[in-house]
């Protein structure tokens, strides 16, 4: 099943894990320091959420498509940049405690976008997004190289 992500920064991450959990009526599926992720079922919905500091709290960090599978990424990407759309290819990235295989693109506002797929587990967490490097800029990453990942 495929699903959209939206990724949000909080002020308080204790005070936006109760209000997402009450409000779609589902526990957080992952909980770390300055990190939470619910996986929603319906709508089918990956939401996760990124504590700052920063006084950006409220703003949106990046939007995402997680996919089935290895092919739906890579077709993905290919279909993104035969479209003329400027990408990022990232593979074996360990990112938001996954590792996964994505590509980023920016829409027309400059919103980073990511159409990934999860390979596993990994141990390292988010840095600060400002959403893949073609989409972000040079579209920068706002996570670890395969060096985090658990089994690589």
């Amino acid at each position: 099943m495929s699903r959209v992500q939206l990724a949000l920064r909080v002020s308080d991450l204790a005070a936006a894990v109760s209000f997402y959990e009450t409000l779609f009526e589902t526990p957080p599926a992952l909980v770390r320091p300055g990190y939470a992720r619910f996986a929603v079922g319906d709508p089918p919905l990956k939401l996760v959420l990124l504590e700052t500091t920063d006084g950006d709290a409220g703003v949106l960090d990046h939007l995402g498509v997680e996919v089935d599978g290895a092919e739906a990424a890579e077709a993905a990407a290919s279909r993104l940049a035969s479209e003329g759309l400027v990408t990022e290819r990232e593979e074996r990235v360990a990112c938001c405690y996954a590792l996964q295989d994505k590509v980023w693109v920016r829409g027309p506002d400059g919103e980073p976008w990511e159409v990934y797929v999860v390979l596993g587990e990994a141990s390292a967490g988010p840095r600060r997004s400002t959403g893949g490097s073609a989409a972000r800029g040079a579209i920068g990453t706002c996570c670890e190289t395969v060096a985090g990942a658990v089994g690589a």
